[in-house]
C-alpha cells in the first residue's frame, strides 16, 4: 500500500542516514545492529507513515515503535491490554534512562493523575495505558490536548472479533484516534492472519498504512506433531527432557491442575516448576527469575506463560495438549531457540483434544435460539422499558450459566443495551446482530479445524505455518528438518515399515492418481473400499507416508455450502510419483500410532453437559451476606468502567467465590469464570472482601 502523506505538526521527522540511525540504536538500546526487517519498519515510522506491522515473538518488534518514538521526540502513547507486559517494558525503557509512564488499573488513583500531569506538560517520553481506560469520561479528550509523536497499539491483534484475544475494549479505540492525530499510527501484533490484517486496519481506518508481514520463517526449529493418548503425555514428556541437551524446556499443559501435576513428576528428576495464573504474583516471579537464571531447567505452564519472557537458550518446548488456535500455537512455540542453535517443539494430541475443545466451544458460543429467546421477550416489552437482568431471567427460566453467555454475546454484537447495574433493554441499532454472532462462532469452529488439520497434515509444518500468516513469498520452502521433512530425525514417534495390506493401499492410491485426477481424499477412499474393508485412519496413515515420500501432494482445498466454507483435502501425483515405475520397491516409513480413535472411542471421549454439571450452590448466612457484599463491589467497578456488571464477574461466579471464600489468589484462580486478566485486575480486591467477611 502506498505510504501516508499526512502532514505532521511536529518539526520534519529526521531521516537519518544509516550511520546515525546505527548510531542512536547502539546509543540507547546497546545493540550492535537491526535485526531482520527492523531497519525497514522504523524508517517508515520516523518518517511519520501509519504501518501494520505483523512480527512474530522474539523477532524484536517492541523496538519497531521504541527507536522511531524516540527519533521523533515527543512523547509516544502506547496502548496495550497487558499489564504485566506493560510493566515489563517500562521497567526495560526506565532503566536505559528514559522518562516513561504508566496508567492502568493496578495503580493508585494518584499515580493515574501524576502520568497525566506529566504527559500534559511533555516531560515523558513514552505513556503507556491500557486500552479500558479509554471508557473514562473524557480521558480520550486528554489526551489530544498535547498531540503525541507517534501511537502505538502494541497487541492489536485483540482490536479484531477475528483475532484469537478478542476483545471489545480495544475495538473502540479507533474512534478515538481523530484526536490524536497526526501522529502516525502503528499497529503492531505478533499473531495476524491475513483476516485478522484486514480488520485491523479497517477498525482503525489505516487506509494508507504501510504493512510489514515478515520473519515468520524459524530455520533452527524442528517442529513434530505427535499422536499420544492423554494418559501418557506426562511419561512421554518425561522422557524426551531426560536428555540434558533437551533442556531448558516449556512444558504447556491444558489447565492449572495439569501443570501442578506435571511438575510434580517432572521434580523428582530434574529442577522443575509450574507458572500458571493460579500463583499469587511473588511465586510467579520467582519462578520466572529462577528459570531466567537457570536455576529451574523446566517450567510447566498454562499459556500464562511467556508473555514478555526473553531466554535465548530455550531448548524445547512441548505441548500437552491441542491449542485453540494456530495463532496461538505459533506464538508459544517461538519461545524456543530465540539464540538460533537447533531447537525443537513438540505437540502431542488426540481426537479427544478436539471434542475438549468443542465443548468449550459450544459453552462460550450458545445455540442462536437461546440469544433469540431473550431478543424476542425484550422486543415484547420495548414499549416498558429496561428491565432488571434477574427478572429477565427469572422470567425466561433459562440456565443460569446459558443466559449469561447468550446475553454477552447479545450485548457485544449491539443487541442490547446494558446499564452498569445490569437493566437491559433493546438496542435500537439491532440489526445484524445474527449475523455477525454466527459468523464470530463459525469462525472459532474454523480455528479449531485448522489446528487439527495441522496436526493431522502432510505438508511441512514450517512451510504450514508461514503460509497461514500470509507471507505468501516465504511459504513454498520447506525447512529440512521437520516431521515431515525428516522423519527420520524425529525424537517423540517412532517408525515402521507396511504391512501387506498396507502396501497393497499404497499401490492401489498410486495407481488412481495416474490417471491424472487430483480427488478429495474422501473420496479416493470411498473408490478403494467401498466396503471400508481398509480403516478410514490406516487409509490416512498410509496416505501421509506416501506424501512424507515425496510420491503424493496433498493440497488443502475448500468450498462453499449454503454460505459457510468447507475445507477439504485433494491428492495428486509429484513428479516423484509420476516417474516411479508401476511395481517398484516402495520404501515407506509409517508412523507409529500410540493410539487409535474408532467411533465407538469418538463417542465415549466427548464431554458431556451432564457430566459437567454440578448441583446448585447453597450458601450459608455468612457466604450469603459475602456474595451480597462481592455484588456492591462489582456494581461500583462497572459504574466507573462504565460496562455492565456481568463483564465483571457473572451471578454465578460470585456465588462460586461467596461459597469457597478464597483469601489468597491460587484459591481465587481455581474457581470456574476468574481467568488471567480478572485475577490480575480484580484478585487482591476479591480476596480482601473474602478475608474480611
Amino acid at each position: 500500500m502506498p505510504p501516508s502523506s499526512r502532514p505532521s505538526l511536529f518539526p520534519p521527522a529526521p531521516s537519518p542516514d544509516t550511520g546515525s540511525l546505527s548510531d542512536l540504536l547502539a546509543r540507547t538500546f546497546g545493540f550492535p545492529a537491526f535485526r531482520a526487517n527492523q531497519e525497514e519498519v522504523c524508517r517508515a515510522a520516523i518518517s511519520g507513515h501509519d504501518l501494520l506491522l505483523v512480527m512474530p515473538t522474539g523477532a524484536g518488534k517492541s523496538l519497531c515503535y521504541q527507536l522511531p518514538a524516540i527519533a521523533r521526540g515527543g512523547t509516544a502513547l502506547v496502548i496495550s491490554p497487558l499489564i504485566a507486559l506493560m510493566d515489563d517494558q517500562a521497567a526495560k525503557l526506565s532503566a536505559r534512562g528514559l522518562s516513561v509512564a504508566r496508567i492502568h488499573s493496578g495503580l493508585d488513583r494518584q499515580t493515574s493523575r501524576q502520568a497525566c500531569m506529566d504527559y500534559l506538560n511533555g516531560s515523558l517520553q513514552f505513556l503507556f495505558i491500557a486500552p479500558e481506560r479509554l471508557r473514562v469520561p473524557g480521558f480520550a479528550a486528554m489526551l489530544g490536548k498535547r498531540k503525541p509523536s507517534l501511537v502505538a497499539i502494541d497487541e492489536a491483534h485483540c482490536i479484531s472479533q477475528w483475532g484469537h484475544d478478542f476483545r471489545p475494549d480495544y475495538r473502540m479505540f479507533g474512534q478515538h484516534l481523530h484526536l490524536l492525530r497526526p501522529a502516525p499510527v502503528l499497529a503492531l501484533t505478533a499473531t495476524a492472519t491475513p483476516v485478522v490484517q484486514k480488520d485491523i486496519l479497517a477498525q482503525l481506518a489505516l487506509n494508507d498504512a504501510v504493512r510489514f508481514i515478515h520473519g515468520f520463517r524459524r530455520d533452527n526449529l524442528a517442529i513434530e506433531v505427535v499422536e499420544v493418548p492423554k494418559p501418557l503425555r506426562t511419561e512421554r514428556a518425561l522422557d524426551l527432557l531426560r536428555d540434558p541437551a533437551r533442556r531448558p524446556a516449556i512444558v504447556y499443559a491444558p489447565t492449572r491442575k495439569d501443570a501442578d501435576e506435571t511438575a510434580a513428576t517432572f521434580a523428582a528428576h530434574f529442577p522443575a516448576a509450574a507458572y500458571h495464573a493460579g500463583l499469587d504474583a511473588d511465586q510467579r516471579e520467582r519462578v520466572q527469575g529462577r528459570f531466567l537464571d537457570g536455576a529451574l531447567e523446566v517450567v510447566v505452564a498454562t499459556i500464562a506463560f511467556g508473555m514478555g519472557i526473553d531466554k535465548a537458550d530455550v531448548r524445547t518446548v512441548i505441548h500437552t495438549a491441542l491449542p485453540a488456535s494456530l495463532e496461538a500455537y505459533y506464538q508459544e512455540i517461538g519461545r524456543a531457540g530465540r539464540d538460533s542453535l537447533p531447537s525443537r517443539t513438540i505437540l502431542m494430541h488426540s481426537y479427544a483434544d478436539r471434542r475438549t475443545h468443542e465443548f468449550f466451544l459450544e459453552r462460550d458460543y450458545p445455540a442462536l435460539d437461546e440469544l433469540e429467546r431473550i431478543h424476542k421477550a425484550l422486543a415484547r416489552r420495548s414499549g416498558d422499558g429496561p428491565i432488571a437482568r434477574d427478572e429477565l431471567q427469572a422470567a425466561l427460566r433459562m440456565d443460569a450459566e446459558i443466559f449469561e453467555k447468550a446475553l454477552e454475546k447479545l450485548y457485544i454484537h449491539a443487541a442490547v443495551n446494558v446499564t452498569y447495574d445490569d437493566r437491559i433493554s433493546l438496542s435500537p441499532e439491532a440489526n445484524g446482530w445474527r449475523r455477525t454472532y454466527r459468523s464470530q462462532a463459525d469462525y472459532r469452529r474454523q480455528q479449531l479445524d485448522l489446528v487439527g488439520r495441522y496436526a493431522q497434515g502432510h505438508a511441512c509444518r514450517m512451510a504450514s505455518l508461514v503460509a497461514h500468516f500470509g507471507d505468501t513469498a516465504d511459504s513454498r520452502r520447506h525447512c529440512g528438518h521437520c516431521d515431515v521433512c525428516s522423519p527420520e530425525r524425529a525424537i517423540a514417534q517412532s517408525f515402521r515399515g507396511l504391512t501387506t495390506q498396507e502396501e497393497h493401499a499404497a499401490r492401489g492410491i498410486l495407481k488412481s492418481l495416474r490417471s491424472g485426477s487430483s480427488p478429495s481424499t474422501g473420496r479416493l477412499y470411498k473408490e478403494l473400499y467401498p466396503r471400508e474393508d481398509l480403516s478410514r485412519n490406516d487409509f490416512d496413515a498410509v496416505l501421509a507416508a506416501l506424501a512424507t515420500a515425496g510420491l503424493v501432494f496433498i493440497e488443502e482445498a475448500s468450498f462453499e455450502k449454503d454460505g459457510k466454507p468447507v475445507n477439504y483435502r485433494k491428492a495428486a501425483l509429484t513428479r516423484e510419483g509420476e516417474e516411479l515405475v508401476e511395481g517398484a520397491p516402495l520404501d515407506l516409513s509409517l508412523r507409529e500410532r500410540s493410539t487409535r480413535d474408532t467411533p465407538k472411542q469418538r463417542k465415549v471421549e466427548k464431554p458431556s453437559r451432564n457430566i459437567q454439571e454440578k448441583p446448585p450452590i447453597t450458601l450459608s448466612p455468612q457466604g450469603a451476606a459475602l456474595e451480597q457484599r462481592l455484588k456492591e463491589w462489582r456494581l461500583t467497578i462497572a459504574k466507573k468502567d462504565g460496562k455492565p456488571a456481568f463483564f465483571v464477574f457473572g451471578d454465578s461466579v460470585l456465588r462460586s467465590i461467596a461459597y469457597t471464600r478464597p483469601t489468597n489468589l491460587t484459591a481465587l484462580a481455581a474457581i470456574h469464570g476468574v481467568g488471567a486478566a480478572k485475577l490480575e485486575r480484580y484478585g487482591a480486591d476479591v480476596c480482601r472482601l473474602c478475608a474480611e467477611n
